[in-house]
């Protein structure tokens, strides 16, 4: 367990406030973890998955005996885990570990609060990456378009934990509008045509190792003119392009998922305009400036200060009549 720091100086306290639970949470950091058997295909997956994480990535070089669903190792691996996301304020893991039994296997985990939430093993059983495609590639930091074509991810329960677990990954900090061209690219994530078993009553007991095969395949984007003001769009593959098989899984706890889940009564924009809690005649228009009413009350202006000047001390009449008194 990690010690409770103390701020001693402002520079601490402001680190402090940074890691702090955030109404509107900032990008979400990965660890990428190498297990103690780790493969060439395992290494430039896990090598190209943290490329397009960028910045909010951290690599480990060396090795790590961990087994996060091995029974006699789970409790040590799940620890150690949670110590490094304290350590490294990061809530997401990949895992890449390469036996006999799984071979080029990955292991997608997230966190919540300090604690696992849930995990997710796939298998690699075909990859292309980024160096086999002499294309242009993204630039690091870019929010990604997520496309997932099958109705698998919205009706099975394993499929939508990958969705989930891939926006994530990929989806970065939450935004409201985005310009068209700071898209460069797009991550595509579909399926092996569906079984008809999955489409009965019990889809969900199905065993794993009948699950259709994912395809995730990410390609750059070009805007060429086409005419009107909708441009024509290209796509060109990047890399990395992964088959997947999905594996073991472990789900989350529906207690911990429902705090996860939890959002502040404020509304999003709300918080973004810095308004906080409505206040009264303040309102945010239609370009995102704040602006306010204020009620001022009744003002005398026969006491107002105003600059002396002699020709506003009053008529000729009233200055005679003074200079004849004073005579």
């Amino acid at each position: 367990m990690l010690r409770t720091v103390k701020p001693k100086n402002a520079r601490v306290k402001r680190a402090l406030d940074a890691r702090a639970p955030k109404e509107v949470e900032d990008d979400r950091t990965a660890i990428f973890v190498k297990g103690t058997h780790t493969g060439e295909v395992v290494n430039n997956v896990m090598k190209d998955l943290m490329a397009l994480k960028r910045p909010c990535a951290i690599s480990f070089s060396k090795k790590n005996e961990i087994r996060p669903f091995d029974t006699a190792s789970s409790s040590t691996s799940i620890s150690s885990l949670e110590f490094w996301s304290a350590k490294n304020d990061a809530s997401l893991f990949v895992i890449g570990q390469t036996t006999k039994k799984r071979p080029n296997a990955l292991t997608f985990v997230r966190m919540f609060d300090g604690r696992v939430l849930d995990m997710l093993e796939v298998g690699v059983e075909k990859s292309v990456n980024m160096n086999d495609l002499k294309t242009p590639k993204s630039t690091p930091g870019h929010k990604p378009l997520m496309h997932f074509a099958s109705e698998l991810f919205t009706t099975h329960p394993r499929f939508m934990q990958l969705k989930t677990m891939l926006l994530s990954f990929y989806n970065g900090e939450e935004i409201s509008e985005i310009c068209l061209s700071g898209l460069e690219h797009v991550i595509s994530v579909s399926c092996a045509p569906t079984p008809p078993y999955l489409n009965t009553a019990d889809a969900d007991a199905a065993p794993s190792t009948s699950l259709p095969k994912v395809h995730i395949r990410t390609y750059t984007t070009r805007f060429l003119s086409s005419g009107t003001k909708v441009p024509r769009v290209e796509l060109t593959p990047m890399g990395p392009s992964l088959d997947l098989t999905l594996w073991r899984h472990q789900e989350a706890d529906p207690e911990m998922l429902k705090q996860a889940m939890k959002r502040p009564k404020l509304k999003k924009q709300d918080i973004e305009s810095g308004l906080g809690k409505k206040r009264k005649n303040m309102e945010v228009d239609e370009m995102g400036d704040l602006r306010g009413r204020i009620h001022v009350g009744a003002q005398d202006l026969n006491k107002l200060q105003t600059r002396k000047m002699k020709g506003l001390k009053g008529d000729v009449d009233e200055r005679e009549s003074k200079r004849s008194k004073t005579e």
